[in-house]
């Protein structure tokens, strides 16, 4: 399925709802795109308005690609609203549950996700809309990682992580993180080394991918082919 550069608005195969119970439930976890409020280190490059396009462009590729891994078992996270954020509208288009996230922080909100996808599915796998070479064969790769195991990551570049599987809730992995830095993935392996897990054995990572954050990741991932690139760069505004 060719997802590069698709809008909330383009037009999208609707996901059927499975009629089987599902073996792996998806979850994306998505802030509304009010300008000025998301991908803001990039608004020096793309302007407000443009760094709120490209979130929007990538929350739309992230939801494609989930449905192409695991039709009619997607989870929308939301939070945040703005007027012309019709976050129901969204969730319908693509045929995909909408939950509003719940915590107090990162962690709690993604805590959250997961024990809501595991209460569908014996298999959950949650992602950010921030990994535009993220594609379904990751995830079908992170899936099959997943047997026999509490946990899988797929590390992000920058040190935090674009994706993380689960067979059952593990908030403690998720709390006391210094979440937004490059020590997320760090503090997480000490996290689960402290509960006496091993990798391999209770965890498994995946090779690496790049999210996008700064103008530099947003560069690459034009050379890469993995995003058409924003039109009116209007830099700050």
């Amino acid at each position: 399925m060719d997802t590069k550069g698709r809008g909330l608005d383009a037009p999208v195969t609707r996901a059927a709802p499975s009629q089987t119970p599902a073996a792996l439930a998806i979850g994306v976890m998505a802030k509304a795109p009010v300008p000025g409020q998301v991908k803001t280190r990039l608004i020096p490059l793309l302007g407000a308005e443009g760094s709120a396009r490209l979130h929007t462009r990538l929350l739309a590729q992230t939801l494609a690609t989930c449905i192409e891994a695991a039709p009619g078992a997607v989870t929308l996270f939301a939070t945040g609203g703005a007027p012309g954020v019709d976050w129901p509208h969204v969730a319908d288009r693509f045929g995909v549950n909408r939950v509003e996230q719940v915590g107090a922080d990162l962690g709690a909100r993604m805590h959250h996700a997961i024990a809501h996808l595991l209460s569908h599915a014996p298999a959950a796998l949650l992602v950010g809309a921030d990994c535009p070479e993220l594609d379904a064969e990751h995830l079908r790769a992170a899936h099959l990682a997943l047997h026999g195991r509490r946990l899988v990551f797929i590390p992000a570049r920058d040190g935090g992580y674009v994706l993380v599987g689960a067979t059952q809730p593990c908030l403690p992995v998720f709390s006391g993180i210094a979440w937004g830095t490059a020590r997320v993935m760090r503090g997480t392996r000490t996290v689960m080394r402290r509960l006496g897990w091993r990798r391999g054995r209770d965890w498994a990572e995946l090779e690496p991918l790049a999210d996008l954050d700064e103008p530099q990741d947003y560069l690459d991932a034009l050379a890469r082919g993995h995003l058409d690139a924003v039109e009116d760069h209007g830099g700050p505004g």
